[in-house]
């Protein structure tokens, strides 16, 4: 991997965070067309009825819905070869339906970490881990 390639890894990167903090399911659809391979290969624990690139639309159309203010803050970010690694902290507000709850007004903060594979600039695998528990425990669906 030469430094050029991992240069353009991390602004690939950098843009597609970016655009997951604006709010517009629109920007984060062209980020993602831009930035993602279509035949990614997404590994989370969110159930998708698709595959690819339209599975991870399908995945922000679903947390926009809920959590309309949501906000993605990179606490780590490292980058060897061609993966990048980031441990995130996620925050929103619970204002539509998610996972069959309505909405709860309640506020979430929740940890994540994602591997991305890249390819020719794109992403072509991803792989999530998501603390689910501490999501639902919040919006009250788990006693504490």
């Amino acid at each position: 991997m030469t430094i050029t390639e991992t240069a353009r890894n991390r602004a690939a990167f950098d843009r597609f965070h970016d655009a997951t903090n604006t709010g517009s399911f629109e920007v984060i659809e062209k980020t993602i067309d831009e930035v993602v391979a279509p035949d990614v290969v997404f590994h989370a624990p969110v159930p998708m009825d698709t595959t690819g690139a339209q599975a991870l639309k399908q995945v922000w159309t679903v947390l926009l819905r809920a959590f309309p203010d949501l906000r993605v803050t990179a606490e780590d970010v490292l980058v060897d070869g061609d993966k990048i690694v980031c441990r995130n902290t996620v925050t929103g507000t619970h204002r539509g339906e998610f996972r069959g709850m309505p909405a709860t007004g309640k506020s979430v903060s929740y940890s994540e970490i994602f591997i991305l594979r890249f390819a020719g600039g794109r992403v072509t695998e991803i792989w999530g881990v998501v603390d689910v528990l501490t999501q639902l425990r919040q919006l009250g669906a788990l006693a504490a």
